[in-house]
């Protein structure tokens, strides 16, 4: 094994405003785990948008884990930093 280590950050945004944190922490080469289920439709769906947009210009991946619960990865091999 590598000396790489593969961190998950779980976040439970609240409104549109946290979607600093998303980004912030998927920039540093974490993988988020996104939980939508405390925001509203409308915002959910924003963060949603940037989410895609951060992970396709990042070369990753995002998937749907759950009803409003979204993996954000980065693809297997990159340096993530």
């Amino acid at each position: 094994m590598g000396d790489t280590e593969h961190v998950v950050k779980t976040l439970h945004p609240q409104n549109y405003q946290d979607v600093y944190y998303v980004g912030d922490y998927y920039r540093q080469g974490n993988a988020v785990l996104m939980d939508l289920t405390d925001v509203p439709g409308s915002e959910a769906t924003q963060l949603v948008d940037f989410a895609a947009g951060l992970v396709v210009a990042r070369g990753g991946d995002m998937q749907r884990v759950a009803p409003k619960v979204f993996l954000l990865s980065h693809p297997e091999g990159a340096d993530q930093r």
